[in-house]
């Protein structure tokens, strides 16, 4: 039923003629579903995902920078911070995303790369590795310059990002953040978050809105329910929160949460071990498609190979497999009761 109404909002709200549409699962980067999903396009102001995570991962957040003449470049939307202003990383961080700022754009630009050419190369370096391999930067904001040149990137790559950033727990509370207030010496902010998602659709986690004339409007969020964590990214699409809205409930009904390796039983099986469980949105018949190899590896480490998962010859999980040293096999024999009174024992003897 579900289905049917995804496919009536489609005919009812059709995709603009060269739309780009992809529903990403978050732990896998897997494409779930796309239409013109690697066809790059003007991506507007999505482009401060990325911005935001290069800044939080090259600053300290809680650094106080004063505003300088930079600022006065800025135009469109904005959140009209003053030449001479004491702000926080942090608060430009929150102005940034919910109410896309282009002012607190170029301030962190300037702060961070030295100018806005210096910071578009640390966002096209962290695009190249991260596998955004059709994606460049030339400015922070995402607006187009005199040329009508902006920042192009595709559907996929831009899930790409959102899987990446979601996995930062600073960008992760921003990027969530309904209502955020902020006080500088100039004046105090009251800031609402623009991705009305986030007020509309319970399972929403975070998300960043876009437009420009060119672009058109742009969307990029993630949403999470019983465990499965999606991304869902339109570029060039009107009516884009509904068509969000609607693709987030199809997928979620349509796959299952299975536990493709479990690192108990995997330690038993192969003799060596995984730290992690590995976590994949399947479909019953996907299911019986899943292949996982133990690729061997020697070598002077404690590594002992690879688990590889792959699914239709795609592999979406390589994990390291380590070697078990005999502190770790006593540790998976000895019961948990039994490691607290021997925590106890060795504490008070």
């Amino acid at each position: 039923m579900k289905k049917i109404l995804l496919l009536v909002l489609l005919y009812l709200v059709p995709l603009s003629v060269q739309a780009s549409i992809v529903v990403m699962d978050m732990d896998s980067n897997r494409v779930l579903y796309g239409i013109n999903e690697k066809e790059e396009k003007l991506i507007a102001s999505t482009t401060k995902i990325m911005t935001a995570i290069v800044v939080i991962q090259n600053t300290d957040i809680n650094e106080v920078i004063t505003i300088d003449q930079s600022v006065l470049r800025s135009f469109g939307s904005g959140i009209y911070i003053e030449v001479g202003e004491e702000i926080s990383i942090k608060d430009l961080l929150y102005g940034l995303m919910l109410r896309s700022g282009n002012d607190a754009a170029i301030a962190l630009a300037e702060h961070i790369g030295g100018s806005e050419e210096g910071f578009a190369k640390l966002m096209n370096e962290m695009a190249e590795s991260l596998g955004m391999y059709q994606t460049h930067f030339i400015n922070a904001s995402g607006l187009e310059n005199d040329k009508g040149e902006g920042n192009t990137s595709t559907a996929t790559d831009m899930a790409i990002l959102m899987s990446y950033a979601m996995k930062n727990s600073i960008f992760k509370d921003i990027t969530s953040t309904k209502h955020y207030m902020a006080k500088t010496n100039y004046k105090t902010y009251d800031w609402y978050n623009k991705n009305k998602l986030l007020i509309n659709y319970k399972y929403t986690t975070g998300g960043k809105t876009g437009y420009t004339e060119k672009a058109y409007r742009t969307l990029v969020t993630s949403a999470s329910k019983d465990g499965k964590n999606l991304v869902i990214v339109t570029l060039d699409q009107r009516d884009d929160f509904a068509i969000h809205e609607s693709l987030y409930e199809e997928y979620f009904s349509r796959y299952k949460l299975v536990k493709v390796l479990d690192k108990n039983k995997f330690m038993k099986e192969e003799k060596g071990y995984i730290e992690n469980d590995i976590n994949m949105l399947l479909t019953d018949k996907e299911l019986k498609n899943i292949k996982i190899e133990v690729q061997k590896i020697d070598d002077s480490t404690n590594r002992l190979g690879y688990a590889i998962i792959s699914l239709d010859d795609e592999v979406y999980f390589k994990e390291n497999v380590y070697k078990i040293t005999q502190d770790k096999e006593i540790k998976s024999k000895t019961s948990l009761w039994d490691r607290i009174k021997m925590f106890f024992k060795n504490i008070f003897n």
